[in-house]
């Protein structure tokens, strides 16, 4: 198990899904976030939820609440109340919509990791996947800066800090669900996964 903490995005505001996509059944849970939690907790040694309003949800976890300055859906904001909260020097990252991420993909994150950059984060062919990785308290600042200039773009972030992208071949454990069909894909899947 690692001892790097893992924080799992859940406070989006879920817009091209039309429902809060956190709170969605999946894989026997109520809830998708409670399906990444149990999982994630079997390869961390600590899983934080980071989210709105916690009472949304119906199972115990560690849940790190957004600070209450403003309405920002971004992950801008849980990024800076994840650092603040958990005092540590980096921490790694999963949208909660990326329910196919396996341990051999988080391992090869990790191991990636070699103390030089800000940022370590997947990459496949499609894209990169800001929300899936390593970042470090370097980064405090910056996601201070943004959140006080109200842009948000993690991606633009990233190309303007020391970042190690870690390739990867297969695009399928990177499937994300933002629209309905995303969901119905991801269900399908389930049955064969």
């Amino acid at each position: 198990m690692f001892n790097i903490p893992c924080v799992i995005f859940a406070g989006g505001k879920s817009s091209r899904m039309g429902e809060d996509k956190a709170l969605l059944p999946f894989a026997g849970f109520s809830t998708l976030t409670e399906y990444q939690y149990v999982r994630l907790s079997k390869i961390f040694t600590k899983v934080y939820i980071s989210c709105k309003d916690k009472s949304n949800f119906s199972f115990d976890a560690d849940f790190i609440e957004d600070e209450k300055v403003s309405s920002v859906f971004a992950p801008t904001l849980g990024f800076i109340t994840a650092f603040n909260t958990l005092k540590a020097q980096k921490i790694f990252v999963l949208s909660v919509d990326t329910p196919f991420l396996r341990q051999k993909e988080i391992e090869k994150i990790i191991f990636a990791d070699n103390g030089n950059a800000d940022a370590y984060i997947a990459k496949t062919d499609e894209s990169i996947q800001p929300l899936c990785g390593i970042y470090t308290k370097n980064l405090q600042k910056n996601f201070q800066k943004m959140l006080k200039e109200n842009t948000h773009k993690l991606g633009q972030l990233l190309k303007n800090t020391q970042t190690t992208y870690i390739y990867f071949p297969d695009t399928k454990p990177f499937l994300n669900m933002n629209h309905p069909q995303d969901y119905k894909d991801a269900l399908k899947i389930l049955t064969h996964y």
